[in-house]
């Protein structure tokens, strides 16, 4: 069973899109089979990865709206193991359409079950708001990964986005949980990024990954001609990043499995000691 990642802020220019290609590629490179899922009615993931979303006829929005199956709207990358599924110019009009829909905030968990055991590991790169398509994304998600600027007003809005994950934990997806709060666009020579990191890392603790993406000439660069950073120059510092991050992210899990196997044996020795 794959697992499904939501990356999700409401405030633009945080490095959202950017996470989302090149996580999905690190792990793509790691030899995970990945899909990249653009729920971004501006396609920027899409085109960040070498497709024009003009010339896209089936994608999320035709899944669905119009119940393609998702095979039929997959396309596989240039990097081998990752899979996209794109966004097309329909999907801006996609909100208004699902208003009347019946269990209109699990669409997409439909859509992206079908296809889950296919997958380690599913991406989805949400639209910076918290509308409709977002609240699918969340859940249809197992987790959602926060990215964070290191900038002034980074923590402006996380607050409300935090509040919308409350809800859909409560009332729609009791299972989803943070992945975890990313750090990006840190600048090694202003101070203003030194301090940022210092004041959100106390408040948030060991929500906030240990791997902080830098800012990076070729992680700018690498969408401009429809690549993940890893595929334009495998030894940038946001390659490199990138390809921490999904490390560390595998670890995190690795150890929440382990800790799960371990409850549970712990519960079966308990069970069988009162059955004795």
């Amino acid at each position: 069973m794959g697992k499904i990642i939501a990356i999700a802020n409401q405030k633009g220019g945080v490095g959202k899109t950017t996470s989302a290609i090149n996580l999905a590629a690190s792990f793509a490179v790691l030899e995970y089979k990945v899909l990249l899922v653009d729920a971004d009615p501006q396609a920027n993931a899409t085109s960040g990865i070498g497709f024009n979303p003009k010339q896209i006829t089936t994608g999320l929005y035709e899944c669905m709206i119009n119940e393609v199956t998702i095979d039929k709207a997959m396309i596989e990358t240039e990097t081998p193991n990752l899979f996209l599924l794109p966004a097309s110019m329909d999907l801006v009009g996609a909100e208004i359409e699902f208003v009347n829909h019946q269990n209109r905030e699990r669409i997409m968990k439909a859509v992206l079950d079908s296809v889950k055991d296919q997958f380690d590991y599913i991406i989805i790169d949400c639209s910076p708001s918290l509308g409709l398509i977002t609240v699918n994304a969340l859940t249809a998600a197992d987790s959602v990964l926060i990215p964070v600027q290191c900038e002034f007003f980074a923590l402006e809005g996380l607050g409300k986005l935090l509040n919308t994950i409350k809800i859909v934990r409560t009332r729609i997806n009791v299972d989803l949980s943070i992945e975890g709060i990313l750090l990006t666009m840190f600048n090694q020579r202003l101070r203003l990024s030194h301090q940022m990191v210092n004041e959100i890392k106390p408040h948030f603790e060991d929500l906030v990954f240990n791997t902080i993406i830098h800012r990076n000439v070729s992680l700018a660069e690498a969408p401009t001609i429809g690549k993940p950073a890893i595929a334009y120059d495998a030894d940038c510092t946001g390659a490199l990043n990138y390809l921490n991050l999904a490390r560390e992210i595998l670890k995190r899990n690795q150890k929440v499995e382990g800790e799960a196997a371990a409850d549970a044996s712990e519960g079966n020795t308990e069970n069988n000691s009162t059955e004795e």
